[in-house]
């Protein structure tokens, strides 16, 4: 290039000296001669100049476009490996090449053509132009090639047909020290805390466990109207031989969640399935996906928690931006009933293992299932709710059965007689999230309120009694929770929730004397739930072991004279959790919590001498620890 510039450049100067000379000679010329080299010496100056200028523009863009080709020589190595999805930006680099080798060879053509005329410049810079434009789409098509690899490399899924599937969970290494002992894992039956002085409740109890392990699996594929979704979900906190479907289920291996769900374009969202109740508090919307769950290490959650993982099957319609409204059907339980001096009623019954229910557990003879309804609105600082829940209950009452214990018994019992008895309840409850300081603080507030309602909590209280004809007495009662989360840091959140639950006493006169001494000798039996002539002064003595049912030794003996009900449960818990690292390869996160629970129970006679009153009370304190690795998520950064 520089010797054609040199050539260039002298066949000018030799032009316009042999035009200067032919000036000076001739004859017929009015104007002194002196004159005339200097005005052509400037014009050659300034297009010698000019065409200088375009030479360095065009060595500029022979560079650039080197540069061009040897970034796209390595990317293309870099290419030969990635799938079908990067063929049509390969095709666009290469079209674009081809462009710019097209432009190229239409300057080089411009090179050997031009002169010192000025269409001949005008023509170069057009040349140039046509060859910049190409050289940045071809960048463009370069870039846009260089994310599709790095989209490959580092995927926010695993791209199944059309299908995409993301993994998730995490892997848990977990303790828990209990100041009374229950026999439990890293989840708390808070409605079995032993009283102090029963065998239990004198020791402690250490366990450690990495059975919270949860795996997942989302998959999506989106249509033109409609998204569908498949999610799956299990841990291993299960137990065979008492597995039940109460609250959560617990059949080994544990099935979390596993539902399926069309998302229409239009606001509609079907799902159907095992997943957290409606009930359950969501954090945007009523989406799946998005429950309010506390930060607790316990897998029991806290008290006055309101959930269920059950069956169910839902319709949700967003309106608008802000407000969402919803229903479901759900899986039906009732609880144990509560109480003492009861009739003779069937309202469960055990398990059949050839219909695949545990023979071992008990499960109730449900006609219909739950029914819920929520209305949800959030602004930019917080989200509300409002639901209600239908339950219906039914029992079969015996009426020439067994007379309560105490009273004088018949000399025959018999089913003749037996009916059905029917009866209906349910409840009310509101969720209030409010986030402040850039949603770096999280104030909570929840409310359940009704009738039968005891299964909707985490203590799982009773749902209901029996009057002395058998028909069924739903229990009033209720959960009540307050929450605050602090997001300090995003490595750092602490966290405190104080709940409580409470159920209703109810009891009736049976009609019967009690004819057995004791205290209550002569007394009326009274049936229900929370009586007071209930017998609770063996709640606290310690009695001698039995012999173990599994074999091996002997186990704590069930407490004598001890027919307490629970009157409420209340918990206060805080902790925290940090995360060392969190980012593309996962998060590892280390957390300790401290709960106080405390159980108290409706008064009894606590003296079998004196018929003193008493309510015995049920209290420990627990720690728990956890070390978790979350496998990546698409939003982590």
């Amino acid at each position: 290039m520089q010797m054609f510039r040199k050539f260039i450049a002298g066949v000018l100067l030799a032009a316009c000296v042999a035009a200067q000379a032919q000036t000076a000679t001739d004859p017929s010329s009015t104007k002194p001669a002196a004159t005339k080299p200097a005005k052509h010496q400037t014009q050659e100056e300034m297009l010698l100049e000019q065409i200088n200028g375009n030479f360095r523009k065009l060595d500029q863009m022979n560079e650039r476009l080197e540069n061009l080709q040897q970034k796209y020589d390595a990317l293309e190595k870099r290419m030969s490996v990635r799938d079908g999805e990067l063929e049509q930006a390969k095709k666009q680099a290469a079209d674009a090449l081809a462009a710019a080798a097209d432009a190229k060879q239409k300057l080089d053509a411009t090179q050997q053509a031009i002169g010192p005329q000025g269409s001949s410049v005008t023509e170069l810079q057009t040349q140039v132009a046509a060859l910049k434009a190409a050289s940045t789409s071809l960048t463009s098509k370069v870039e846009t090639a260089e994310e599709a690899t790095k989209k490959l490399e580092h995927p926010d899924a695993i791209h199944f047909l059309g299908v995409d599937l993301i993994p998730g969970g995490f892997l848990a290494a977990e303790t828990v020290n209990r100041q009374r002992a229950i026999g439990g894992d890293v989840n708390t039956q808070f409605n079995g805390i032993p009283f102090a002085g029963q065998t239990a409740g004198v020791l402690s109890e250490f366990n450690a466990s990495g059975r919270q392990s949860r795996l997942s699996l989302m998959a999506e594929g989106k249509r033109a109207s409609a998204t569908l979704r498949g999610y799956f979900e299990t841990d291993f906190l299960s137990a065979g031989t008492t597995s039940n479907d109460n609250q959560s289920n617990s059949y080994t291996l544990r099935l979390r969640q596993a539902w399926a769900q069309d998302a229409l374009n239009n606001g509609w969202t079907f799902t159907g399935g095992q997943m957290w109740s409606l009930g359950t508090e969501y954090r945007h919307g009523l989406d799946n996906l998005s429950e309010a769950i506390p930060l607790t290490i316990d897998a029991q959650y806290n008290v006055g928690f309101t959930w269920e993982r059950q069956y169910g099957f839902r319709v949700v319609k967003r309106v608008g931006e802000r407000f969402w409204i919803g229903s479901s059907v759900e899986e039906a339980q009732t609880l144990n009933i509560g109480g003492h001096n009861l009739p003779t009623i069937a309202y469960q019954q055990a398990g059949n293992a050839g219909g695949l229910y545990n023979p071992t557990a008990n499960y109730s003879f449900n006609y219909a299932p739950d029914v819920l309804a929520k209305a949800a609105y959030e602004t930019n600082w917080g989200h509300f709710e409002l639901f209600g829940i239908g339950r219906f209950f039914r029992d079969r009452v015996y009426p020439n059965g067994p007379t309560p214990p105490g009273a004088q018994q018949p000399a025959t019992t018999s089913a003749v007689g037996a009916f059905t008895s029917k009866t209906a309840g349910g409840g009310v409850g509101a969720n209030a999230r409010v986030s402040l300081l850039a949603k770096k603080f999280d104030f909570g507030a929840h409310i359940l309120a009704g009738n039968g309602i005891g299964r909707y909590s985490t203590s799982t209280l009773p749902d209901a009694t029996a009057h002395p004809d058998g028909s069924l007495e739903l229990l009033t009662g209720g959960s009540a929770l307050g929450s605050l989360e602090w997001h300090a840091t995003p490595r750092f959140d602490l966290y405190g929730y104080y709940g409580g639950e409470y159920a209703k006493r109810a009891w009736y006169a049976t009609g019967f004397t009690n004819t057995t001494a004791g205290p209550t000798l002569g007394l009326p039996i009274l049936a229900g739930y929370g009586a007071p002539t209930n017998i609770v002064s063996g709640c606290s003595t310690e009695v001698l072991p039995t012999s173990s049912p599994n074999g091996g030794g002997n186990v704590p003996g069930a407490a004598a004279n001890c027919n307490a009900d629970t009157r409420n449960i209340q918990e206060g818990t805080f902790g925290y959790w940090f995360r060392f690292y969190r980012g593309v390869h996962g998060s590892l996160q280390q957390g300790i919590q401290y709960s106080y629970a405390v159980r108290h129970t409706w008064q009894g006679i606590g003296d079998l001498n004196s018929d003193i009153p008493n309510s015995p009370k049920a209290i420990d304190n627990m720690w728990f620890t956890s070390l978790r690795y979350y496998l990546p998520q698409p939003s982590s950064k």
